[in-house]
């Protein structure tokens, strides 16, 4: 990956990418908002503060960046500069998904992830697989 910043302009960059209120969240919030869906934004109270947490329904949303979260990470494009320190960050991040992912099943949680193309590319069918799971666990859960 040729960098066409210098080293000062790569750690600016760097420095603003935040953990919350990405762009994708808020394309991914805000259509959700608008089909009634009301959630939790980066919600503490379970593992892995999911992006999104509907808590009524037990469902978490996580909008994944396909850099930090390694998208095909094998056959990607890796950063050349401080290889071993990225390669090192990424699939831990990786393994990190996985532990949560695990650990909110086994607290009877579902787990959905996009990534962050998925979002922008097709919001409305982020839309309906989040709508598919909250018709799904309301029905579940009449019948408990």
């Amino acid at each position: 990956m040729a960098d066409r910043l210098n080293e000062e302009q790569r750690h600016r960059n760097m420095q603003r990418i935040r953990s919350r209120d990405t762009s994708i969240e808020l394309i991914l919030r805000k259509a959700l908002w608008q089909k009634g869906i009301r959630y939790r934004k980066n919600w503490k109270g379970i593992p892995g503060k999911p992006d999104i947490a509907i808590t009524k329904y037990k469902i978490a949303v996580f909008c994944d960046s396909a850099f930090w979260h390694g998208k095909d990470y094998e056959n990607s494009v890796k950063p050349k500069t401080n290889a071993e320190f990225w390669d090192r960050k990424i699939r831990r991040n990786m393994e990190r998904d996985e532990e949560v992912n695990r650990m909110l099943e086994d607290l009877g949680w579902e787990v959905i992830r996009f990534w962050d193309k998925e979002i922008i590319k097709n919001t409305e069918a982020c839309v309906r697989r989040v709508m598919e799971a909250v018709k799904y666990n309301k029905s579940s859960n009449k019948q408990n």
